[in-house]
């Protein structure tokens, strides 16, 4: 037994298809909506930075600080009605110790938008 010759079954589905394709109308017109702006000249968002140095020293925004001033600084950050990032920025050679009490001290001082910013300059992608 032969196989079936499906020629003139995908010729009726050719013609079906463009029957449908001619049958549906072209968009010709066109509806205005005056959508609403955003606010002009938005200002950038708040960023605070807290730089810890190879000698283990506190930067708040490059100037040296304490730890208490940096806990003041934070807590007073923290209180704003809109509370700015604060970005944590530890060198490549600050001890861990260091940078993991920085990071529990913000965390006391109340700050809850808080990023690490610098990570990809430490990595080495070495075998």
């Amino acid at each position: 037994m032969g196989e079936m010759n499906v020629t003139p079954f995908i010729d009726v589905l050719l013609v079906l298809l463009i029957m449908i394709m001619m049958s549906v109308p072209i968009p010709t017109h066109k509806t205005e909506v005056d959508l609403p702006g955003g606010p002009k000249g938005m200002a950038d968002p708040a960023l605070n930075t807290v730089y810890i140095d190879p000698a283990d020293q506190l930067f708040w925004n490059g100037n040296k600080v304490s730890g208490e001033q940096l806990s003041a600084n934070v807590a007073y950050a923290a209180s704003l009605p809109e509370e700015p990032l604060l970005r944590f920025e530890p060198d490549a050679y600050a001890s861990y110790d260091r940078s993991a009490r920085t990071i529990a001290l913000i965390k006391d001082a109340g700050a809850t938008r808080f990023a690490f910013i610098g990570n990809e300059k430490h990595r080495e992608f070495e075998r």
